[in-house]
């Protein structure tokens, strides 16, 4: 029972920031583009993550919070963040990349990986 509650925890929380940017984008004019509303969202979640606001949405929602775009912003801001406590100011242009580093590696050779098997043209 409790894995059925903190799947629809994540369902709900996903969808709902799923939801969100599908109202941009049937809301808005042309001029903001798809891009925007994914920069905005990492961007956002930077800054909410920065306020310490969007932790407590992680720990009540999990992958919920994590896998959108949102949380891939909050991951940047949590690595600056515990960089520039143990390095100071070079924390700043180093914690963010170090703490994303492996999701970055894994989609870079997953990529890669289904490249090679097919053969895309273009």
């Amino acid at each position: 029972m409790e894995l059925i509650v903190a799947l629809l925890k994540a369902f709900v929380v996903g969808g709902c920031i799923c939801v969100i940017a599908q109202l941009f984008i049937e809301l808005t004019p042309y001029s903001i583009t798809p891009a925007h509303i994914l920069v905005g969202y990492v961007v956002s979640g930077a800054v909410i993550s920065a306020l310490g606001l969007y932790q407590p949405i992680v720990d009540f929602a999990g992958a919920g919070a994590t896998i959108p775009l949102s949380g891939f912003g909050h991951l940047l801001m949590q690595g600056v963040i515990e960089a520039v406590g143990e390095e100071g100011l070079k924390g700043v242009f180093t914690g963010g990349l170090t703490a994303a580093s492996m999701g970055i590696t894994v989609a870079m050779l997953m990529g890669f990986t289904m490249a090679l098997i097919f053969q895309p043209k273009g």
